[in-house]
């Protein structure tokens, strides 16, 4: 098609402000899915994505239009996530388009996410089209949501289009301001290939399946293409679209946006944000993404050790779907062999295992989640320590830094008290609160990031009942007084359940393990110790009671000194299991204290 009739646009807001249900409306607005076909969250492939009702993944789709102006238009739609943590997979999905579609809640309002995604797509210098949805609620304040479009991200409220995804109303309107309002894709650049390559899959029969969007030139099956960053050269097999399931087209033109096969085995070989250019005429590079850095770590093993190679070929093909997502190979004493895995954050790392468990079918066990700690060395050498077991003895360190993050917390005017306590809690500290309006403040913080890996959004949404939302980023490194907390199970230490942790802390979390080790480790003939400690200081202890054989049962009457005879005998032959007795901790006990 004409590159002056395609629009190439994104749908960005807060979770759960309906983007995945316009998506839907328009699809079915513009024919492109009938109505017999239709269903809810059409775009969200993944079950874990209908279960949770959110968008992990970015969906590309194409739909033909017919404007009122009588001219039929091609619109290149990629549906994004909403999380924080999914915020690499929407820069991506910009970067592939001219405008995007700003979806906020009318009864919500602004909220953090969507303050986030603006500045993403202003980045990128996107023609912006604001749209006020869920004007159907009962309790959805119009004028207020405007308000705040103007107030807090300075985009004129009158141009928004008010619309209802769930009752269909302002869908065309949607429409034509796409056509109207954002730009056509530019034609006047070189007439050699440049495609972007801004996501991939594996198929088990095609190989690698490549998404592009085509800045110059144009894709069909047959040519010889070469993918610049890792310079192989290969024959494109198939070029397509989706609408939303692939459908295969004749060639892909400047401007569109589809897919590509070409035969490509490993995972390895393409890299998000790389361009496809002409083999025989190779044209510059085009401005990808930025390296994207992993900010929390945890251990992924796998329960049967001989499923070791399974999993890293599973752990490569989820790469390939999931570009933010890292590893590396490690071993443990207790655990075996497994991979270190980087995360963008909590929710990342908790799909990424369960898609491992539902679409590999692997059984999995993941340590508890870390950060990265810059460690500086007496000698003046700066070491970086993703894991407690390389954290190096105290007397060779002269400082630890942890990372630190932005927060933006956005809560209800009754919840500041609470919300200031509970950053207090976490050990960060308020920089300034902002009205945003009558009902809701904003508050920035710095706190550090391994203080908000684990309940920090949960507590946040109880907190303010479900009203309160955050979007952090990463803010540089900080000096803290964190220390290596070890656990010794019969004065032995088990790597697996060490951990840094701050200072003030150490304390609270070594009683917290011990006591969730004393209910999992089973009994011995012997008592069998577990103690926190920090270095050679023990700061916590529990004790495992021996089990006992009624050695005196035999005695009856006679002798006090005949009992304690046998008791003392009972008592050396303890002392000598001890002194050599060791405490095989069961699968299940690991399992038990990563939950805890």
């Amino acid at each position: 098609m004409d590159a002056a009739h395609i629009r190439n646009f994104s749908i960005i807001a807060h979770i759960d402000h309906g983007k995945t249900t316009l998506s839907d409306r328009l699809l079915h607005r513009t024919g492109t899915i009938s109505t017999r076909e239709m269903e809810d969250q059409l775009l969200d492939s993944m079950d874990l994505e209908k279960e949770r009702g959110i968008t992990i993944k970015a969906h590309p789709v194409t739909m033909l239009y017919q404007a009122a102006n009588g001219e039929t238009y091609e619109l290149n739609l990629i549906d994004t996530p909403g999380h924080v943590d999914f915020s690499y997979e929407v820069s991506r999905s910009l970067s592939a388009c001219e405008g995007a579609l700003l979806v906020v809640d009318a009864a919500q309002g602004v909220e953090a996410q969507t303050v986030a995604n603006v500045h993403l797509a202003m980045k990128q210098n996107l023609a912006i089209i604001p749209v006020i949805n869920k004007i159907d609620l009962p309790h959805a304040d119009v004028a207020q949501a405007k308000q705040q479009l103007e107030d807090i991200l300075a985009i004129p409220g009158d141009t928004a289009i008010k619309a209802s995804a769930k009752e269909g109303i302002g869908i065309d309107e949607i429409l034509e301001a796409i056509v109207a309002r954002i730009p056509a894709p530019k034609t006047n650049v070189p007439s050699s290939l440049q495609a972007l390559v801004f996501d991939s899959y594996f198929d088990t029969y095609k190989g690698v399946v490549i998404h592009v969007r085509v800045f110059s030139g144009e894709l069909k099956p047959g040519m010889q293409v070469k993918l610049l960053h890792s310079g192989k050269n290969v024959e494109v097999k198939e070029v397509g679209s989706f609408n939303p399931k692939p459908y295969v087209r004749a060639k892909l033109e400047v401007g569109e946006t589809g897919y590509i096969t070409a035969n490509i085995k490993s995972p390895q070989e393409v890299k998000m944000g790389d361009t496809i250019t002409d083999a025989r005429h190779p044209a510059t590079v085009l401005q990808g993404f930025k390296e994207i850095h992993p900010m929390v770590f945890s251990g992924i093993y796998p329960i049967n050790t001989a499923d070791y190679e399974h999993l890293k070929s599973n752990l490569a093909k989820l790469q390939l779907n999931d570009s933010a997502f890292v590893f590396q190979s490690e071993t443990s004493v207790a655990l075996g062999f497994g991979f270190r895995c980087g995360f963008l954050g909590l929710l990342h790392l908790e799909i990424v295992q369960e898609r491992l468990r539902r679409e590999y079918n692997m059984d999995i066990i993941a340590t508890y989640p870390s950060v990265i700690y810059r460690v500086t060395m007496t000698d003046g050498s700066v070491k970086e320590v993703d894991n407690p077991a390389f954290l190096p003895e105290p007397n060779y360190i002269g400082k630890i830094e942890e990372p630190m993050v932005k927060a933006f917390v956005i809560c209800p005017n009754e919840n500041i008290g609470d919300m200031m306590s509970l950053i207090s809690e976490k050990r960060g500290n308020v920089d300034h609160t902002e009205t945003l309006d009558a009902r809701r403040v904003m508050l920035t913080s710095a706190l550090p990031l391994n203080e908000i890996l684990i309940d920090f959004h949960d507590r946040i949404k109880s907190i303010t009942r479900g009203y309160g939302s955050m979007d952090y980023e990463h803010a540089g490194y900080q000096e803290s007084d964190m220390v290596k907390l070890d656990m010794l199970v019969n004065t032995e230490s088990v790597d697996a359940f060490s951990c840094i942790v701050h200072r003030d802390k150490a304390e609270g979390r070594g009683r917290a393990l011990a006591a969730k080790l004393k209910e999992v480790i089973p009994r011995q003939q012997y008592a069998v110790a577990i103690q926190a400690a920090i270095g050679g200081k023990i700061i916590a202890r529990e004790t495992v009671s021996a089990l006992r054989k009624d050695v005196t049962a035999k005695c009856y009457g006679g002798d006090i000194t005949r009992k304690r005879k046998l008791l003392e005998k009972q008592k050396e032959g303890k002392k000598r299991m001890k002194s050599f007795g060791s405490v095989n901790i069961p699968q299940e006990a690991f399992i038990e204290v990563l939950k805890a």
